[in-house]
């Protein structure tokens, strides 16, 4: 999925819509506020691995809003077309607030100072100047991204339990594939490794917390499982 023509990923079991369809969503637009989604400010471009198969890299799109100057909400796709694949949800948090978490919470996020310094991370079409001051927000920030549709291996519907997902890192197997890098690059016309120099400067968290990127100290990831459950059918008495 990741870096390909879009137009080749799995494309979605159903019929095509109809004009009475398209009518419909015109209208619902014109009628509907639609204000969570009016809110999506940003669109950064950057890569994901999967936490339980480190081998399977993909192109994500994030789009982005802002609930506050340390909290970002992402919705994932697996391109910038007006087809693309809805993949799942990001929140990025400031160093700030993830400090404050749980340590055990702290294992499910990743970094994200890597990935910026090394301008594998980019804003599509905004000149480098511009977005600057967004880089050096999320070089200090942290990651939780769920991934619901696995496009990269041909699901044509969302299929199973949500994965987590990784950041890149410098080392084995955090790093990006070379051909996933070019392909991207080459869309956007670009040069990732021209960003190395002008974002040299670019304020570094003082410290990675050893909890986040929790394959990195461990060599394990997290990957979820779905077992039956007793459903809760009365609220607890107060």
């Amino acid at each position: 999925m990741a870096s390909a023509d879009k137009s080749a990923g799995p494309t979605p079991p159903g019929q095509s819509m109809s004009v009475g369809q398209h009518m419909l969503d015109k209208g619902a637009m014109m009628l509907q506020s639609l204000k969570p989604v009016k809110q999506f400010s940003q669109h950064v471009c950057s890569f994901a691995i999967y936490s339980h198969d480190m081998s399977r890299q993909i192109e994500t799109h994030h789009y982005c809003s802002r609930l506050n100057q340390d909290f970002l909400q992402c919705a994932v796709y697996d391109s910038d077309d007006a087809n693309a694949r809805l993949l799942g949800v990001e929140y990025i948090i400031s160093d700030r607030i993830f400090e404050d978490l749980p340590d055990e919470e702290k294992k499910l996020w990743h970094s994200h100072a890597y990935e910026v310094k090394l301008g594998l991370l980019i804003s599509p079409r905004v000149p480098e100047m511009i977005a600057m001051p967004e880089l050096e927000n999320l070089a200090k920030s942290y990651g939780k991204f769920w991934c619901t549709w696995q496009a990269d291996r041909g699901d044509r519907v969302p299929l199973g339990a949500p994965a987590l997902m990784m950041s890149p890192q410098g080392v084995r197997p955090g790093l990006v594939r070379p051909d996933l890098v070019h392909q991207r690059d080459a869309k956007y016309h670009v040069a990732s490794d021209s960003y190395k120099t002008s974002r040299l400067e670019i304020p570094e968290p003082e410290m990675i917390s050893p909890f986040a990127d929790y394959w990195k100290q461990h060599g394990k990831g997290f990957a979820i499982d779905i077992v039956d459950t007793e459903m809760i059918l009365r609220a607890p008495f107060p």
